[in-house]
């Protein structure tokens, strides 16, 4: 069982969030407030990435359903593997936090050196496909197939062209790429850089590490069914850029809802000139980072409007490089738009338009069977 000074611990995680007020358990409305239990009973507690979002209430609730549904709930691919791919793009994504958390998951749940033939291995080995520009890919050791194949896994309908995993798992697996593309943006902007208390001895930190390990380890040994909190948000079509989910219903539905209510949020937040601007960026973008240099950021603003051009900062940013948004530009962006619901609106539509832009990449190197 959790220990009460654990569990204490972990409610007081929500303090983490800065640049948007921090959403209490016993502070929220209704709609947060059932969220926020559903997260804390099925994630094993109420995780900041997601609690972060609480200033919207529809955002919050996309946030949760396409984390649940591909991470969480059961399905095809084992926890141990969607864990290794929850890792590996935080770590392409330059999210130390969530490489911290996704990391110390798949250690307890996989502890033990990758060998060849052993169930880390091809978690590691399929993970790797995932990075961040989806092109520096390795298959699992040549002459073991099916050795180590996760517990659970189809042997058949392997994919081609060099995707190391069953076709029946892609879409599970390109969804868990698309919502850490997602959430990596969104903690890197709200969250500290560790879920750990900050100036812990190394020694401290690694009993608090292997708690945490221990408590992950627990939650994600029971898998609830799939498909049970598609209710939270209305029903949706399917986008074209996103047919890669289509192949696993609890899936398609899932990013069908969370993109139309990320997607109306957008048109609340981000002027339209914004979102061309974006779009127009992201199109055909492979992941990799602009580099240090903000300056293709002033050159991209310059043809909008200046009551504009904050926005357009902070958006680009958001979806190229999250990790460069410093409170300047938040500040900036709140001399126009205050309240903290603006400023989650315009950065998870920023976030979630380049996660998908990522993800339309990955489904295109998915065999046709994959998506349906």
């Amino acid at each position: 069982m959790t220990t009460p000074f654990l569990r204490s611990a972990l409610r007081r995680s929500m303090a983490q969030v800065h640049r948007v007020a921090a959403v209490r358990p016993g502070d929220a409305g209704e709609e947060v407030a059932g969220v926020f239990a559903d997260v804390e009973r099925e994630f094993g507690m109420l995780a900041p990435p997601i609690g972060l979002h609480a200033a919207s209430p529809e955002v919050l609730a996309a946030s949760w359903v396409m984390l649940r549904e591909t991470l969480v709930a059961d399905g095809r691919v084992d926890r141990a593997t969607k864990e290794a791919v929850a890792a590996a793009v935080s770590a392409a994504n330059s999210c130390p936090y969530c490489v911290e958390v996704h990391g110390t998951t798949l250690a307890a749940l996989l502890p033990g050196a990758a060998a060849p033939g052993t169930a880390r291995a091809t978690a590691e080995g399929w993970a790797d496909w995932f990075r961040a520009d989806g092109d520096r890919g390795r298959a699992p050791e040549e002459g073991t197939p099916g050795e180590g194949r996760p517990e659970g896994e189809p042997e058949e309908g392997a994919a081609e062209e060099g995707a190391p995993f069953p076709a029946q798992a892609g879409p599970e697996l390109v969804g868990v790429a698309v919502t850490f593309h997602y959430l990596n943006r969104m903690v890197n902007l709200f969250l500290e850089p560790s879920p750990l208390p900050a100036g812990l001895p190394p020694a401290a930190r690694a009993a608090a590490r292997a708690v945490l390990g221990r408590l992950m380890r627990r939650s994600a040994r029971v898998a609830p069914p799939a498909g049970t909190s598609l209710d939270l948000l209305p029903s949706a079509p399917l986008p074209g850029d996103l047919a890669w989910a289509a192949g696993t219903p609890s899936v398609a539905g899932a990013f069908a809802r969370a993109a139309a209510a990320i997607d109306a949020a957008g048109a609340r937040a981000v002027p339209q000139g914004v979102r061309v601007l974006v779009a127009d960026h992201l199109a055909g973008w492979d992941g990799r980072p602009p580099g240090i240099s903000r300056a293709w950021v002033e050159e991209a603003v310059s043809a909008l409007p200046g009551d504009q051009r904050p926005a357009g900062r902070l958006a680009l940013l958001t979806a190229k490089a999250a990790y460069q948004v410093d409170d300047g530009l938040v500040a900036e962006f709140r001399r126009g738009r205050p309240g903290d619901t603006a400023l989650i609106e315009l950065t998870s539509w920023a976030a979630l338009t380049a996660a998908r832009e990522l993800g339309a990449r990955l489904g295109a190197r998915l065999p046709a069977t994959a998506g349906g």
